[in-house]
């Protein structure tokens, strides 16, 4: 197979993005390319659901106990956003790069049900008893066809008129290629209304969204039509973390981002976070980030 590398090195030349260390949004809708000049320590992170294709070095994500590897010629699976930990190798003094893929909801239903009407069994993952819940994020190997698909929206990423018309086409099928590859049930269960997959999901769309309120577990519990106890298992089972540790883990990473990103002062982020304890604020955020709110480094950007 064909490395992405030199695709994506000609693709920083076309859009002078030799200086880029972050996120980078493509003319296609839900596209981002991103590129990091050097290694980064581990550090917590948010990551947003969809698929990350990795084209140069190499990248280790830590969630809880577990640990997901993945380099280049690798593609990442989100079907949750997840908080986790993150540390990046670039290699051979070569900058690391990569693009995220959001899965759109329409498009995702529109996949599963046109697979459905064909009578495929997408893997045997994707038929397994829909009690029996899997981790949020998978690691895979590009097997030839998707890296062929890949291939094809790094070239019409270089002209952006061909970008913007074929584009939403071929990440089309990347997610199609997502769906009947040896993890697509994670993305498969997340069209399963009635699964404690998809219940899940929501979730955790709900607290990314509304980290800010008051938020108790009964009332996350009551979203999912679940039992307390059944919705405690199950959001450990995908996440690696219970409700509130997870909520605590937004709340401070969205400071994080107020702070180095928009300036605000650390008690005007604890405050906007949902925090109502400066005090506790400061000590949760030190011993996450292992720095203080005003030591963080500013100059940080988040890169998938």
């Amino acid at each position: 197979m064909q490395a992405l590398a030199p695709l994506m090195q000609s693709f920083c030349q076309f859009k002078l993005l030799h200086d880029l260390n972050g996120m980078y949004k493509t003319v296609i809708p839900g596209v981002k390319f991103y590129r990091a000049d050097t290694s980064s320590a581990r550090e917590p992170l948010l990551y947003q659901s969809g698929i990350i294709v990795l084209g140069q070095g190499r990248k280790n994500i830590y969630i809880a106990d577990s640990c997901v590897q993945y380099g280049s010629g690798d593609y990442l699976v989100l079907g949750v956003p997840m908080a986790l930990e993150c540390e990046a190798f670039a290699e051979k003094s070569l900058p690391i790069m990569g693009l995220a893929i959001d899965v759109d909801s329409h498009t995702l239903h529109k996949l599963v049900g046109q697979i459905d009407e064909q009578g495929k069994q997408v893997c045997s993952n994707s038929q397994h008893d829909k009690n029996v819940l899997d981790f949020g994020v998978k690691s895979n190997s590009v097997c030839e066809d998707f890296n062929n698909t890949v291939m094809r929206l790094l070239k019409v990423l270089h002209n952006d008129m061909e970008a913007a018309i074929l584009g939403p086409a071929i990440v089309e099928e990347i997610v199609y290629r997502t769906l009947v590859g040896e993890n697509g049930h994670i993305l498969f269960d997340l069209a399963r209304h009635d699964g404690h997959y998809a219940r899940i999901a929501r979730v955790l769309d709900t607290l990314h969204k509304e980290y800010a309120e008051v938020i108790s577990v009964e009332h996350l519990a009551n979203q999912a039509h679940m039992s307390v106890s059944g919705f405690h298992r199950a959001f450990r089972q995908v996440t690696n973390e219970t409700p509130l540790q997870y909520l605590k883990k937004i709340r401070l990473n969205k400071a994080k981002d107020l702070i180095v990103t928009d300036g605000k002062q650390a008690t005007e982020a604890a405050s906007l976070v949902g925090y109502t304890s400066p005090s506790q604020f400061s000590r949760e955020f030190k011993r996450h980030f292992n720095a203080t709110p005003r030591t963080i480094n500013v100059g940080a950007q988040p890169i998938y």
